[in-house]
């Protein structure tokens, strides 16, 4: 009976999970509520490029915008072999110069480690606290949705895998292995189920953005194309994957290719 176990692990985890998910959904909606007249007074805010990256991607894609921007304007050489040269040494913005330090005192360096320094850096800090504050985006740490999501996913990984092995294991399990498989479908059932009613009711789920922040961010994919403004924005939303420049695009995708002897 050694399947009775695994089937008790398997409703625990996704009973876990999906209780976690409900209660983060819960809260989402309360606290979006309760901020009803925080999102009437932001209603007409507009989000500055670093504001949009942050809320759509986190502190990295606050990085990534920073250095799509400076390369565009030739401030910034970014190789398609993956490294970034500074041309012009003084930033705009708080951003810019903590890019700018990233890279060092030597003007030239690898665009990863600098993405991940200037990802780090005290104003992408200042940026989230703001955000945070404003009600738009999500407190590190806190339990949202998107890692609630995550969790019902592994859950549902979890039980697939516990039940694969009761019904191979050897010898007679006492109990017919269809249904011992039947008894394994249902917390498979309840999380898969779970991730349909999050994906149809509370999806988009983001673990920077808050509803209002979202709500901010859909505004942005409404408005017209075309100019730098828009190029950016798009980056700032999209990610890399934006990036129509083959060459600034290999750019951030390079990765090195490991010695041959």
């Amino acid at each position: 009976m050694f399947w009775v176990l695994l089937l008790f692990l398997a409703w625990a985890f996704a009973g876990t999970a999906c209780a976690r998910l409900c209660l983060a959904a819960v809260r989402t909606d309360a606290s979006d509520a309760s901020d009803v007249p925080d999102a009437q007074a932001v209603a007409g805010r507009d989000l500055t490029l670093y504001e949009a990256a942050f809320l759509s991607g986190g502190p990295a894609r606050v990085a990534d915008v920073a250095l799509v921007s400076m390369a565009r304007e030739r401030r910034l050489l970014l190789a398609h072999t993956g490294w970034a040269t500074v041309v012009d040494p003084r930033g705009r913005d708080e951003i810019e110069q903590s890019v700018i330090g990233a890279i060092g005192p030597g003007g030239q360096s690898r665009i990863a480690p600098v993405r991940r320094r200037a990802a780090d850096a005290e104003a992408v800090r200042r940026l989230a606290d703001g955000l945070v504050h404003a009600g738009l985006a999500v407190r590190e740490g806190s339990d949202t949705v998107a890692s609630a999501v995550r969790q019902v996913r592994a859950a549902a990984l979890a039980v697939a895998v516990l039940g694969s092995t009761a019904l191979l294991l050897p010898g007679d399990t006492g109990t017919p292995r269809p249904l011992v498989g039947a008894w394994f479908a249902l917390p498979l059932i309840l999380t898969l189920s779970s991730l349909a009613i999050a994906r149809f009711e509370v999806h988009p789920y983001s673990p920077w953005a808050s509803p209002a922040g979202q709500r901010l961010l859909r505004a942005l994919t409404g408005k017209p194309a075309g100019d730098e403004r828009s190029f950016l924005t798009s980056v700032a939303v999209q990610g890399i994957r934006a990036i129509g420049e083959p060459e600034l695009r290999a750019a951030f995708t390079h990765r090195d290719q490991p010695l041959r002897e």
